[in-house]
């Protein structure tokens, strides 16, 4: 009769979960990861074409005879492929947020899981609307104003890591401004605000708008209303959201 094994302790059964999670959280990294690579690879013959298509909303208002220079010796190679990083990261994106959410949904509750899917859906469509938004409306007005103010005699001439690092702060900035519909969700599912409150401080709300847009954005009004009205509008998104997710339990 072979002797009986000893079940594991407590403390066994929490060093294997813990183990279990860890190699769990290293797969699905690695996948991200692996689906990122395999897009910058894609995107490395076209990194100078990217570029370009990067720097229209500029070139194309730039005054006669100006164009972008290098002011690094490296710059002309370096720069494309970090947009393409840039670019591999954005399209990456939804994969690499649902191999998180494929790492963190087993823990939540059902309630938790049916609020976590609109908003995880809904931070990702809104980043990519406003990084729409800032170049396809902001950043042509921004350069068109910008032109118009230089002075006379000085060529407006940028340098291509400058306007890369300025445009990518731009894409996350308007990104992020667009996720105030997510935020406000959030911070009513955790109890900080309700809909009353939200509705209340709608003042408080459109005047930190304008006052984001303005720290923001370039030095011009025109900028500062094309993010902060519709931060506004998103606020207001908000509202309607909570009011349609978070319903108030019925009073027993």
């Amino acid at each position: 009769m072979t002797a009986r094994e000893p079940d594991p302790s407590p403390e066994d059964v929490v060093e294997e979960g813990l183990f279990s999670h860890l190699m769990e959280l290293r797969s699905r990294l690695m996948r991200a990861i692996v689906v990122l690579l395999l897009v910058l690879l894609a995107l490395v013959p076209i990194a100078n074409y990217l570029y370009a298509e990067l720097a229209r909303p500029l070139v194309e208002r730039m005054p006669h005879g100006a164009h972008l220079i290098a002011t690094e010796v490296a710059s002309p190679f370096v720069t494309p492929l970090k947009l393409a990083f840039f670019v591999a990261l954005f399209v990456s994106m939804p994969m690499i947020l649902y191999q998180l959410w494929a790492f963190v949904s087993p823990g939540l509750y059902r309630h938790e899981k049916r609020l976590a899917r609109p908003l995880l859906v809904a931070s990702l469509v809104l980043f990519y609307s406003g990084c729409a938004f800032a170049y396809f409306i902001v950043l042509p007005a921004a350069f068109k104003f910008l032109n118009a103010v230089t002075p006379e005699g000085v060529a407006m001439m940028t340098d291509i890591t400058h306007y890369l690092d300025f445009v990518m702060l731009m894409f996350f900035a308007f990104g992020l401004c667009f996720e105030v519909p997510v935020a406000v969700v959030i911070l009513a599912a955790i109890g900080v605000v309700d809909a009353e409150k939200l509705s209340k401080g709608r003042g408080y709300a459109i005047v930190g708008a304008f006052a984001i847009a303005a720290f923001i954005t370039p030095p011009d009004l025109l900028s500062m209303i094309m993010l902060a009205v519709p931060m506004c509008i998103l606020y207001e998104l908000g509202l309607l959201a909570v009011r349609f997710l978070l319903k108030p339990a019925p009073a027993e």
